[in-house]
């Protein structure tokens, strides 16, 4: 099971105040609450944390974002025609449909032993990883 935002926190020596803690919490459910292929933005993010503890400036959202993403702890993603939109910093990829924005994640052993064949045929050890896939829905009907 993946580190919880507040896991990775204590393990990167980030602090969290009441309202990272509420930010991270809003993070951490978003998967849960709004369905497996949530990604949201800080406008997204700050409206949900808004419903939560309205004290909560955007500003602070930002910053607290910014934060999380320069420690490793979120993963900013700048998928196509989009705002850029934050998750959980583990390993997983994406498969985008360019049609409708739906994104799906997904694990495949075989791709995670390729990528480190490949770092490692070229000399390196792999430490990290991004693969965004884009397509479109196939029709099994008129294929």
């Amino acid at each position: 099971m993946s580190e919880t935002i507040e896991q990775k926190c204590q393990s990167q020596g980030v602090k969290l105040t009441d309202q990272r803690r509420i930010i991270a919490k809003v993070i951490s459910e978003s998967k849960k609450a709004y369905g497996e292929s949530d990604h949201p933005d800080v406008d997204e993010l700050y409206n949900r944390v808004s419903k939560i503890d309205p004290k909560i400036s955007i500003a602070t959202v930002y910053r607290t974002v910014k934060l999380f993403e320069e420690a490793g702890i979120l993963t900013k993603h700048d998928f196509k025609g989009g705002k850029a939109r934050y998750e959980i910093n583990d390993d997983h990829n994406h498969l985008i449909d360019i049609k409708t924005g739906d994104i799906i994640e997904f694990v495949d052993e075989e791709i995670e032993e390729l990528q480190k064949k490949i770092a490692n045929k070229y000399g390196y050890k792999l430490v990290d990883h991004k693969l965004e896939l884009y397509g479109v829905k196939v029709d099994k009907k008129n294929e």
